[in-house]
């Protein structure tokens, strides 16, 4: 499984040969000016939520790659009016199978509302089990007692948690996340982009270091295979 980072909550999952594009928020953040938005590759767009710091891109990324977008329904509805053909939308604790594995949509803390105003329905995270590899994309949250659930019904191998905390969780809450999904290793996410969420990485790593998990925390543009 190839993974690229591309700032904020945003990443390229290659599964065999189908690429899935998760949040894409990249041309307006400037610590991934480097980054060229039409040169991404994707054919599934899953979003978490409604938040522009979370679909900015969707749409363009969409049309680019005639890719299908997987979200809520209110977010889905939202995309077909501006002319997105190829959809699929969802709902919290609904599962689909696709041809890279099965999209579970899961409980998520926080709030939701597309970049014009529209309300986007109610925010999630998505659990994706792949042929090889389980993982947990947690999108925005807090941390819950509903991430408890998660282990009882999948074999993670590894979560994707925010870390910037004021609007999310932060390190500390992550960890107790990852212990509730039964997880060692964490790639982190949501942090840096804003001044509210900027982080200490050398302290975060400690902290996860004393908890016996590994956290990774990508470079905008880095590849990893896991």
């Amino acid at each position: 499984m190839e993974i690229t980072y591309y700032g904020q909550s945003c990443f390229l999952f290659k599964i065999g040969e189908h690429r899935i594009l998760f949040d894409p928020f990249i041309s307006p953040n400037e610590l991934a000016k480097d980054i060229d938005v039409d040169s991404i590759k994707a054919d599934y767009i899953l979003l978490s939520h409604g938040h522009q710091d979370h679909v900015h891109d969707a749409e363009r990324i969409a049309k680019n790659n005639d890719a299908t977008i997987v979200a809520n329904f209110e977010i889905v509805s939202w995309y077909e009016a501006k002319g997105i053909e190829k959809t699929h939308p969802m709902n919290t604790g609904g599962k689909v199978t696709l041809p890279f594995g099965t999209v579970k949509m899961v409980n998520a803390v926080h709030s939701s509302s597309l970049p014009d105003g529209t309300y986007a329905g109610i925010a999630g995270g998505f659990v994706v089990e792949t042929e090889n590899q389980t993982f947990y994309f947690a999108g925005d949250t807090a941390l819950t007692y509903d991430m408890k659930l998660i282990p009882e019904q999948f074999d993670l191998d590894f979560a994707l948690l925010p870390i910037g905390d004021n609007f999310t969780m932060d390190i500390h809450d992550a960890l107790v996340a990852a212990d509730f999904v039964q997880v060692d290793m964490v790639i982190g996410m949501h942090y840096d982009t804003f001044p509210y969420i900027q982080i200490d990485h050398q302290e975060v790593k400690e902290v996860a270091q004393m908890a016996g998990k590994e956290l990774i925390l990508m470079e905008i543009g880095q590849t990893i295979n896991l």
